[in-house]
């Protein structure tokens, strides 16, 4: 069992698990497909996370490729940017530029 993690990636965790719920529970290799086809920005985040996962599951655990699933996927909140917006009469409106950390644990 190995996991991967992401931090601060630029994209709303509610974007992020829309992605994450479609890739959880599957082998590796469906996931891969799932993703690399896939037109969400989440997509590529979860691509590279995965990799990442899978990569550490062959060298540091001497774990096989073909055999391995996706047990869990795990989007969380990080901190949350916030920037100001001009609106009328000298007002200004909150922006807030949501951040995820992403975590994919990989098993057998």
């Amino acid at each position: 069992m190995q996991t991967a993690t992401m931090k601060f990636a630029r994209i709303s965790p509610q974007k992020a698990r829309l992605v994450a719920d479609q890739i959880r529970g599957l082998p590796v290799e469906r996931a891969l497909a799932l993703l690399e086809f896939s037109d969400k920005k989440a997509a590529d985040i979860m691509k590279k996370v995965l990799n990442s996962a899978i990569a550490n599951a062959e060298n540091n655990a001497a774990l096989d490729i073909d055999g391995l699933k996706v047990q869990a996927v795990m989007v969380d909140a990080g901190p949350v940017l916030k920037r100001m917006r001009a609106r009328a009469k000298g007002r200004g409106s909150r922006i807030l530029k949501r951040t995820s950390h992403v975590a994919i644990t990989v098993a057998e």
